[in-house]
C-alpha cells in the first residue's frame, strides 16, 4: 500500500489494472521506479510506477485507471529537468520508447506533426533534408523529446532566430486528466462559437478560459513581462484576443499540470546554408552585456558569451579559510611521507 497526499493507494492492484489496460508497458518493479526517481536536479521522488504507452489509446486507458484509483500523473521526456519537474510520486508517463514518430513533414507549409517522444535532433535531421530546421535547440538537443520541450517551453542557442518552443507550436492534440481530448490552437470567434455549439467538457473549458481572460485582460497586458526568454509561469497572454486566443501556446510550459500532449504540429524555418562566426572581445562581462542589443540588431541566428582565463589573468577569489590552509599542508606532508616510504621500499 502507498499513501499519497489524498488517499491510500493499493499499488499492486493499480499495477495489475494498468498492465491489463495498455498494449505498451506498465512497470512497477523497484528497479524501474528507481530509474525514474531522479532527473538532472538535486531532487528525488520515487514514482508509484511507470507507463510506456504504445499509442494514444493507451494513454486514454491508463488515465482511466489512474482516475479510478485517484493517483496523480506526470509525463517525462529525457529527464533533464533542473528544478525537479521531471520527478513525481505519482504515475510516470514516458512517451520516448514507443510514441516517438515523426507523423508528417510538409516542406511547402514548413510544418511537422510529431509525437511527444520524438527526439529533437531526429526532427531537425528530417527537416534538414528539405533545407529546414526546428529552430529550438537546447543543450540537450541530441536526447530531449518534443513533449518535454513543450512542457518546459525550452529555448536554445538559436532562440534569437526562432524564439522559444511556444513560438514554434501551431496546434496540439491533448488530453486532460478527466479524459477529455481536444485539438487546440489559435481560435477565432467562429471557431469558438463552433466549440460552444458542440457542448460538453471542451465547451466548458473554452468558455471558462475566455472568461478568465476577459476578467484579467488588462492586468495581463500591463503586468506580464515582455522579455524574449520568459518561460516560467502560465502563458496567459496567449489567451488575449490580439494573440488569437491560442490554447496551444497557452499550454506550452505548463509541465503537464493541465494536459498530456499526444501530438503537436510545429513550424519549421529555413536552415541557413552557410554560417559565419564573429568573435568579439570585451574587457569584462558588464561591457559585453552593454553591447548585446547592438549585436542582436544584426539579425544573427544566435548570440553567446563565454569567459576564458588567459596568460596573465587571474580569477578573483575569496581569501582562503585558515582551516583550508592547514588541511592542505597536512595533505602535502602525508603525500611526502608516502613518497619517502616508496623510495625506501625501492
Amino acid at each position: 500500500m502507498t499513501v499519497t497526499s489524498t488517499r491510500t493507494v493499493n499499488r499492486g492492484r493499480l499495477a495489475r489494472e494498468l498492465v491489463s489496460a495498455v498494449e505498451g508497458e506498465a512497470r512497477f518493479d523497484d528497479g524501474s521506479r528507481a530509474l525514474y526517481a531522479n532527473d538532472a536536479s538535486i531532487y528525488r521522488q520515487v514514482p508509484l510506477g511507470v507507463v510506456l504507452p504504445r499509442h494514444a489509446d493507451d494513454v486514454v486507458a491508463a488515465l482511466e485507471v489512474c482516475r479510478r484509483h485517484g493517483v496523480p500523473i506526470v509525463a517525462r521526456g529525457c529527464g533533464t529537468g533542473l528544478a525537479g519537474q521531471s520527478v513525481n510520486a505519482g504515475v510516470m508517463f514516458d512517451f520516448s520508447k514507443y510514441m516517438h514518430r515523426l507523423l508528417d513533414l510538409d516542406p511547402k507549409a514548413r510544418t511537422a506533426r510529431v509525437q511527444p517522444g520524438l527526439i529533437c535532433d531526429d526532427l531537425r535531421a528530417a527537416a534538414g533534408e528539405h533545407g529546414l530546421t526546428f529552430a529550438v535547440d537546447p543543450a540537450t538537443h541530441d536526447r530531449c523529446t518534443l513533449g518535454g520541450m513543450i512542457g518546459n517551453n525550452s529555448c536554445g542557442t538559436h532562440s534569437v532566430m526562432g524564439g522559444k518552443t511556444v513560438d514554434n507550436v501551431l496546434s496540439m492534440d491533448v488530453i486532460t486528466y478527466d479524459g477529455t481530448r481536444m485539438t487546440v490552437g489559435a481560435t477565432d470567434d467562429e471557431q469558438y462559437a463552433r466549440v460552444l455549439a458542440t457542448g460538453g467538457r471542451p465547451a466548458e473549458i473554452y468558455q471558462r478560459l475566455r472568461e478568465l481572460r476577459d476578467r484579467h485582460a488588462e492586468l495581463i497586458r500591463s503586468r506580464f513581462p515582455d522579455v524574449p526568454r520568459r518561460v516560467s509561469g502560465y502563458n496567459l497572454d496567449d489567451l488575449l484576443p490580439e494573440k488569437g486566443f491560442n490554447l496551444a501556446r497557452a499550454l506550452v510550459g505548463t509541465e503537464c499540470t493541465c494536459v498530456l500532449v499526444l501530438e503537436a504540429t510545429v513550424r519549421l524555418l529555413p536552415d541557413p546554408p552557410h554560417h559565419t562566426l564573429l568573435v568579439v572581445g570585451f574587457p569584462d562581462a558588464a561591457t559585453a552585456a552593454d553591447h548585446v542589443p547592438e549585436l542582436a540588431r544584426q539579425r544573427g541566428d544566435r548570440v553567446g558569451v563565454f569567459r576564458r582565463w588567459g596568460a596573465g589573468q587571474h580569477r578573483q577569489t575569496r581569501p582562503a579559510h585558515p582551516r583550508n590552509g592547514r588541511v592542505a599542508r597536512r595533505r602535502r606532508l602525508a603525500a611526502r611521507r608516502v613518497r619517502r616510504r616508496h623510495r625506501g621500499a625501492g
